[in-house]
């Protein structure tokens, strides 16, 4: 299956400091792991597009877009502790919020299968309000709210180690868009625990799956089976947007759980699968281990092509499983 590279050397622009673990080696990394997957030509390069500000503004309050801005026009500086921006970051995170957007209009077009969005920074932390934990916009969010304006059925699936607060909160009340996260809990940035699941008409449609140090791909594995699964199927999503964060890996080293790059194929190959070729979408959003950042996203864009690349296999053996049985409870 064909998989639209979507990628540009302007993402290696967004300068956070030596010091900082969101750097640019980090796209490096990943670049160089699909290389060395050696999918040929599997992969079609496409170019991003900047993201309008009405298209950011789909997602994020106008106070966001200042903020960035100012920061960004000063030289650059921190919007919070985490954040740090450099004079380019605003022009590269309107890129990577539209990534997505030209992937919508790729694959509309019929041209492939899947669309990796190989961007930085990360978005999956900054909510409606506020720029937070390495994230100025929230470009999975951005690409599943144009989707769901016209009509889809979104299934939003979120496997960083982080809880993807921000995506959680733009679709709280939102019965078009399904959102889906494993995360390290309790860890930053405090939310994602079970009983969120949102509210109004968005009830039901917010599923946590919050683990603990530790866990391995078997844990992960039988919450999709268990919990997940048929909740996603009862939804009926028409597209997916993967947020494809790879610092659960068990060396990455801002977080404490045990996967490896096998999970990841593991994982991807499943998710996608509840949705026709065509209608898949994942950006990368952390993984802060280098070597393992390249196998794992590797793995996980081999799985959107429908091939295997597996550096090293897949985890088990460690806590987990009742994440899974109190999740199936909670939603049969």
């Amino acid at each position: 299956m064909a998989v639209l590279w979507i990628t540009d050397d302007r993402f290696l622009d967004h300068d956070t400091g030596r010091a900082h673990p969101e750097r640019p080696a980090r796209l490096r990394a990943v670049i160089d792991g699909v290389r060395q997957a050696d999918l040929g030509d599997a992969l079609i390069p496409t170019e991003p597009r900047m993201a309008t500000n009405e298209e950011l503004l789909s997602v994020h309050h106008p106070s966001v877009l200042d903020s960035v801005q100012r920061v960004a026009q000063a030289g650059g500086g921190r919007l919070d502790p985490d954040t740090v921006l450099s004079a380019e970051s605003e022009a590269v995170a309107r890129l990577a919020a539209g990534a997505g957007l030209a992937a919508i209009e790729a694959l509309d077009s019929g041209v492939a299968d899947a669309a990796f969005c190989a961007v930085r920074p990360p978005g999956h932390h900054a909510t409606p309000v506020r720029s937070m934990g390495f994230c100025m916009f929230n470009s999975a969010a951005i690409c599943a709210r144009a989707l769901a304006e016209r009509g889809e059925k979104v299934l939003v699936v979120d496997y960083d180690a982080h809880h993807g607060n921000g995506t959680q909160d733009v679709f709280w009340e939102d019965d078009r868009v399904m959102y889906v996260s494993w995360h390290q809990y309790p860890f930053y940035p405090g939310t994602g625990g079970l009983l969120e699941r949102g509210e109004g008409a968005g009830a039901g449609t917010t599923i946590n799956l919050p683990m603990p140090m530790g866990a391995t791909g078997d844990a992960y594995r039988r919450g999709w089976d268990e919990a997940v699964l048929p909740a996603v199927e009862a939804f009926d999503p028409d597209w997916l947007v993967l947020s494809a964060g790879f610092d659960a890996h068990r060396s990455d080293p801002l977080t404490s759980l045990g996967l490896a790059a096998g999970d990841f194929a593991d994982l991807t190959d499943a998710i996608v699968r509840v949705v026709s070729p065509g209608r898949r979408i994942a950006f990368l959003e952390g993984g802060y281990d280098l070597d393992a950042l390249a196998d794992s996203a590797a793995a996980a864009v081999a799985s959107l092509s429908g091939t295997e690349w597996r550096p090293e296999p897949a985890t088990g053996g460690g806590p987990g499983a009742e994440v899974a049985a109190a999740a199936a409870a909670l939603l049969s």
